[in-house]
């Protein structure tokens, strides 16, 4: 038992670890992922628009650096800004999208990118302090199950 708290231990310790020291990389991954969902968007429900549009719909943002990112893809030629970017639903019509002077004052003007990396560090104490929690409740049972196994092996059981 205290060999496969060892282990999980070690796992959890390897993936913090590995999540501190990349996570540069994982915030360029994560800018071109989102300027790849920008480019590909469109309005037949995938998951990567549907993802665009949740995240620009729950943090108030619209583009990957600003609401003119839009104005770099096919749907904008089409259609405008999506409607995820706007600031009240009723009263954004889809020609006052397509001009991107009108648009400013009915969409969101702030990137994703920074809003979803901050709030991502700003819940990272909060991961940081569970994670920290469970290891130490690993390290009580591994030292628990080590005084026990030293327990059984000090004390002989007799043989009826």
């Amino acid at each position: 038992y205290a060999m496969l708290l060892s282990l999980i231990f070690l796992i959890v310790l390897v993936a913090a670890i590995v999540g501190f020291v990349f996570r540069h990389e994982i915030k360029t991954n994560f800018e071109s992922n989102l300027e790849l969902a920008l480019k590909d968007y469109n309005v037949t429900a995938d998951r990567h628009s549907e993802a665009v549009d949740t995240i620009q719909r729950t943090l108030h943002c619209c583009g990957v650096q600003n609401y003119s990112d839009w104005e770099r893809t096919e749907y904008f030629s089409q259609r405008g800004i999506p409607r995820s970017c706007c600031k009240n639903q009723n009263d954004c019509a889809e020609e006052d999208l397509k001009d991107p002077n009108k648009a400013k004052l009915k969409v969101f003007v702030d990137g994703c990118f920074f809003l979803v990396t901050s709030t991502m560090e700003s819940k990272m104490s909060v991961v940081a302090g569970i994670s920290f929690g469970i290891a130490c409740f690993q390290l009580v049972g591994i030292i628990l199950s080590c005084c026990l196994s030293r327990y059984i092996t000090n004390n002989q059981y007799e043989m009826v």
